[in-house]
């Protein structure tokens, strides 16, 4: 999979504080963890069910999607075909409200909005030991497609999905000699969708698509890209309060101040993830990917924020407008107000009817 690489010069010191002794520089994180807390308790889990590998068989998740397993295409790490009962785990993602909670929006690589239908990650196990399997060999169906009444092709491409990505982090080891290091962390934005080359089928009536599964272990999504024509504007959302600082000082996919878009009337869902740097007060916030918005789009926003251990939300139904004069931009205001945590459940289950 194709991953992203940053690379990151470390000082020696530890923490910073101003000249000023009357005011010291903190990095206090726990609300990276009060959200991150929320978003894992109520994140999309995935269902297991037990296959006879050598037979094979179909499994239907309580979201209606059906993988059809034939006999001997499961495979241990030696390639070698496994039989004897095993596990098979799913993860799918049909709806907005389990894309915010499962932190995967359908956007691309560039910002541009993605109509799903499905993302999906299936794994497999044999008494702990994670298989893989054969290529294109399972049979994905999932209940959402598109009508060929509409007069839309029936073709809709597959996308595979990054979650992290690669840093490099330079300096000096024990012998003071130059050294560096590579880890992973999550991907801001959730996940990064790149366009495979292949595609699902839909059905006559819309009612589901069908893919080939290519492998096990990785993100999977049947989404095809919207055409939004007209005048292109990038998005500048301003908490106007509640906006927490510490999303600034975040890399790792757990901010405590978070920005999504849903278009009206399709199965999309965007994470406006970017800070706005250097803002005034009531200017902070996120930004969309540059002109990825068109002017006179309608949709629905919802901000949230977690500072001091509560939550903080807004929901509201914009249609984007033409920016002023000579800019490049528009601004839209937020104000996040204290609800609890099933008062903020409830406000991301009401995108799925917007």
């Amino acid at each position: 999979m194709k991953k992203l690489i940053l690379s990151i010069a470390v000082i020696s010191a530890v923490g910073i504080t101003s000249c000023r002794k009357d005011k010291q520089v903190t990095n206090d994180f726990s609300d990276l963890g009060t959200m991150a807390a929320f978003f894992e308790a109520y994140a999309p889990k995935a269902e297991s069910f037990t296959l006879d590998a050598g037979v094979g068989g179909t499994i239907t998740t309580s979201k209606g999607t059906k993988i059809k397993f034939p006999a001997n295409v499961f495979l241990d790490a030696n390639n070698n075909v496994v039989s004897g009962n095993i596990k098979v785990h799913v993860k799918d993602i049909l709806k907005p409200s389990d894309m915010i909670l499962g932190d995967k929006p359908t956007m691309d690589a560039k910002g541009g909005f993605l109509r799903s239908f499905g993302e999906l990650i299936v794994k497999a196990d044999k008494n702990g030991a994670e298989l893989g399997i054969k290529k294109d060999s399972a049979q994905v169906v999932v209940p959402l497609g598109i009508r060929e009444a509409q007069g839309q092709s029936n073709k809709i491409p597959i996308w595979e999905g990054d979650t992290t990505v690669s840093y490099t982090t330079t300096g000096y080891n024990h012998v003071n000699a130059s050294s560096s290091v590579t880890s992973s962390i999550k991907i801001p934005k959730g996940v990064s969708w790149i366009d495979m080359g292949t595609t699902a089928t839909s059905n006559p009536t819309g009612t589901e698509s069908t893919f080939m599964l290519d492998a096990l272990g990785q993100w999977r999504n049947c989404d095809a890209l919207l055409n939004n024509g007209g005048t292109r504007v990038t998005v500048l959302g301003y908490f106007t309060v509640n906006y927490n600082e510490q999303t600034s000082a975040n890399y790792t996919g757990k901010e405590p101040t978070m920005l999504f878009f849903k278009q009206k009337n399709q199965n999309t869902l965007i994470k406006l993830y970017n800070v706005i740097v250097n803002a005034p007060a009531g200017k902070e916030g996120l930004l969309s990917y540059q002109q990825s918005f068109t002017v006179g789009m309608e949709g629905t926003f919802l901000a949230i924020s977690s500072k001091n251990g509560k939550f903080y939300a807004h929901m509201k139904d914009v249609t984007i407008p033409a920016p002023n004069g000579t800019d490049n931009y528009v601004g839209i205001d937020f104000i996040p107000q204290e609800v609890s945590e099933a008062a903020l459940i409830g406000l991301i289950n009401q995108m799925n009817s917007k």
